[in-house]
């Protein structure tokens, strides 16, 4: 078994909902063998508080989440990315940074649960549920075989976790 150890950044726009639950949740669940980030192209400047609340009752740590650029990982000295999942569709419509080291890159486009509205209830269910769609995804995702996958097959493999239950229509589109 490799030692290796794996950069992940998820993206999205805001930065403060659904690339966080990633990044704390890859954190939580990577075992050592990833090192889960977030960013987005126009950060918020905070992290959404249901999604502190939500990783919390989940027992997954939140220490260190913030809302941040993607510019951060694009600059000299930032940790070089070994994957980029964008989780949704409007960062994966924008034009990124060059991203050092070509990383693998797919979309695993998911409801923003921070746009919903009503009851306080909704909006917990719609953080859960997107805290569950992005547990399987990191699951089925740290579960490959990365070592022994050639790129096209990688590739083909993380477009199809993407599709996973909770895909917003754009995310089974071919990219």
């Amino acid at each position: 078994m490799s030692d290796r150890v794996y950069n992940v950044l998820f993206l999205c726009t805001g930065n403060s909902a659904r690339s966080i639950l990633g990044e704390a949740l890859l954190n939580h669940v990577g075992q050592g063998r990833f090192h889960g980030f977030s960013a987005g192209s126009t950060p918020k400047g905070a992290v959404h508080p249901m999604s502190l609340e939500v990783l919390a009752k989940a027992g997954i740590s939140t220490e260190g989440l913030r809302s941040k650029a993607w510019d951060e990982f694009a600059l000299p000295g930032a940790p070089q990315m070994d994957f980029i999942f964008t989780v949704c569709d409007n960062a994966a419509g924008e034009a990124c940074p060059v991203w050092p080291g070509h990383p693998m890159t797919a979309h695993w486009g998911l409801e923003d649960p921070a746009a919903v509205a009503g009851p306080e209830f909704k909006q917990r269910a719609a953080f859960e549920d997107t805290l569950r769609f992005l547990r399987n995804r990191i699951a089925a995702f740290a579960n490959l075989p990365l070592a022994s996958l050639d790129r096209l097959a990688l590739s083909s493999r993380l477009q199809g976790i993407g599709a996973m239950d909770g895909a917003t229509t754009k995310s089974s589109s071919p990219a």
